[in-house]
């Protein structure tokens, strides 16, 4: 009460000095002295009301010291306010009793203390919990899916050669999931976040704000830690991704990918949203709780794409890393919209370095395929003449390049500084200029054509060169007519290589079966039935019988896979030899017959070597039934 006594006196002496100040005369000076002195009562009742509000409030801080708030979280609340309106009072009166700012700032503290604890369990209880099907409920399935399509990516581009059953190599690409759009992941409760912001407001105007910020900011990034294990991105060091296994470390990479779509389209932004709703008081807090809280996940999601762009180079990875370099070029608007401040800053330039390293270690990788297809030397013939595993990979992985020429021709140099001879050029279908993925695709399959040419001189057979050399452009031909190939090298490049193809057939028909058709001419056979031209007719048809007998024997082994083509290749050999052998027999296998062991030069009826053709190019040994019973 002293102090309040204290306080009357010095507004009765100011008043006092502003009369004199006003000069004024002594009726007028003593009405206004009559007039401050009756507050001599009311200030004493604002004294005694603020001491009774003051106590009341720190009854109330003191009562839930040990307790929870609970349903009683409003009249704690508002004891708060009362003791933050009095100490900033306090504060401001230079000559306040000590005491009464002692107990007001000590239950303040109390009050920081309580109100901290609360803040981390109402945070703890109402975080929401977030799994796989709630983390990914905004990626859909099927974008794009390649596995269907036989494209066979190896370990490395040697290990290519090595064929299954199936006559591919060991796995199919997929480049997996695709974000179906941004997505709102409620992270709180929606009922908690005005409970959370009440909290933070008031420690926030008390000066806590440290306090509060350091709490909210732990809190937040186990939640982001534990989903970050949810979505398979793991905590491990750049030498451990360089030591991990190709095809594990694939696996990884597409689900990293998928993971920096959830956390930035998701979880960041779900972040961002929350702080400015908990701390909406204050700009500064806002943005540093956002960043204290996200930058360890991000820098550990950022981690595995560093990892990923220094480590070794093989072709196999590229798609992953374009994937990679796709993605991260994807959400590096989004960084730029969420970290907006300095420390913020350092964020984006480091996405920006990530994204930076994995285009360069995108371009080292395709040039290092480039290199390993113009260097392939492999000297080992397929039996059967069949597609060399060169081809199917080479192919296979343009018809998956082609699809990322957005990302390619950007991070590519020009056209003009890549030299492509004008033979190739010709080839296609252009305009004045070509984009930097067509002028690199378009040398790589310049590049395989000249391989195969040159495996095709492996074989001593003549007709057997013929059939690899159809069945691998073929496959090139087939790849790029049905995938965006085509729109690159265009019809003009196709017809050509058809037409080569046609060739190749006639060629075959050639070597093949020329010897056996000779066999049928009527050169140096008479009319008449003596005993020489009788021999030589012999001669003939047990020549034809070896030679039709051998071929049988080697062209069942060989193998075209495409159904057409191994068709039209039977059909072919039909019209050339069945009429022949028709019309050789009927000119003079009557001279045969009734002779001794007749049926041992005719032994084939036209429907006979009909059927024994079906059975050429399946790839498997197959037996005459004539030859059987000579065996016998």
């Amino acid at each position: 009460m002293a102090a309040t006594v204290e306080g009357q006196d010095r507004v009765l002496a100011t008043a006092q000095q502003i009369v004199k100040s006003l000069n004024i005369n002594n009726q007028a000076t003593e009405d206004m002295l009559l007039i401050l002195s009756s507050f001599d009562n009311r200030l004493s009742n604002i004294s005694d009301l603020t001491d009774h509000r003051f106590e009341t409030a720190e009854q109330v801080i003191l009562r839930h010291d040990s307790v929870g708030l609970g349903e009683t979280s409003s009249e704690y609340l508002e004891a708060v306010d009362t003791i933050i309106k009095l100490t900033e009072n306090l504060n401001i009166q230079s000559d306040c009793n000590g005491e009464v700012i002692d107990r007001a700032e000590n239950a303040l503290q109390l009050a920081m203390l309580k109100l901290e604890d609360e803040f981390y369990h109402v945070l703890i209880r109402n975080t929401v919990p977030l799994d796989v099907d709630r983390l990914y409920g905004s990626i859909r399935k099927g974008s794009v899916s390649f596995a269907a399509n036989e494209i066979e990516i190896e370990d490395d581009f040697e290990s290519s050669y090595r064929e299954d059953d199936c006559g591919g190599s060991s796995y199919c690409y997929d480049r997996g999931l695709s974000f179906g759009g941004d997505v709102c992941v409620d992270l709180v409760y929606a009922d908690a976040i005005k409970e959370l912001k009440a909290i933070a407001d008031r420690m926030i105007r008390s000066g806590y704000e440290k306090e509060c910020c350091q709490v909210y900011c732990n809190v937040r990034r186990d939640v982001l830690d534990e989903c970050l294990l949810i979505l398979g991105v793991e905590k491990v060091s750049i030498e451990e991704v360089q030591r991990i296994e190709w095809k594990v470390l694939d696996e990884k990479m597409k689900k990293w990918i998928q993971a920096v779509k959830v956390v930035v389209k998701a979880l960041l932004f779900g972040e961002k949203q929350l702080c400015e709703q908990v701390f909406s008081e204050s700009e500064l807090i806002k943005e540093v709780s956002f960043v204290e809280t996200t930058k360890g996940c991000v820098m550990q999601v950022l981690n595995f794409g560093e990892a990923v762009a220094i480590g070794q180079r093989s072709s196999e990875k590229l798609f992953r890393i374009l994937d990679m370099y796709d993605v991260v070029a994807d959400v590096l608007p989004d960084f730029e919209t969420l970290f907006v401040d300095e420390s913020g800053e350092l964020v984006c330039n480091e996405v920006k370095a990530v994204l930076s390293g994995l285009g360069e270690a995108a371009i080292g990788t395709f040039v290092e395929f480039e290199n390993a297809v113009k260097g392939e030397n492999s000297r080992r013939a397929l039996q059967g003449g069949e597609i060399h595993p060169v081809t199917r990979y080479v192919m296979n992985y343009l018809k998956l390049l082609v699809d990322y020429s957005e990302i390619l021709n950007i991070l590519l140099p020009n056209s003009q500084d890549y030299d492509l001879n004008s033979k190739e050029v010709d080839d296609i279908d252009t305009g004045d200029t070509l984009s930097p993925v067509s002028c690199r695709l378009l040398s790589l399959i310049t590049s395989l054509e000249a391989n195969i040419e040159e495996k095709s001189r492996l074989y001593d057979d003549n007709a057997l060169k013929y059939i690899f050399l159809m069945n691998n452009i073929l496959y090139i031909v087939q790849k790029v007519k049905d995938s965006d190939l085509r729109n690159l090298l265009g019809d003009r490049w196709i017809r050509k290589h058809s037409g080569q193809i046609r060739q190749w057939h006639t060629s075959y028909l050639r070597s093949a079966w020329g010897k056996a058709l000779l066999c049928l001419k009527d050169d140096g056979i008479g009319g008449g039935s003596s005993s020489a031209s009788k021999l030589l007719l012999k001669e003939r048809f047990k020549n034809f019988n070896a030679c039709f007998e051998e071929i049988y024997r080697i062209q069942s082994l060989w193998r075209v896979p495409d159904d057409q083509l191994r068709e039209e290749l039977r059909i072919s050999i039909s019209e050339k030899v069945l009429p022949a052998y028709r019309a050789f027999v009927g000119r003079f296998g009557s001279q045969l017959d009734g002779g001794r062991h007749s049926g041992k030069y005719v032994k084939y009826t036209i429907d006979d070597l009909e059927n024994y053709l079906s059975d050429l190019f399946e790839g498997k040994p197959a037996v005459l039934n004539n030859i059987k019973r000579k065996g016998t």
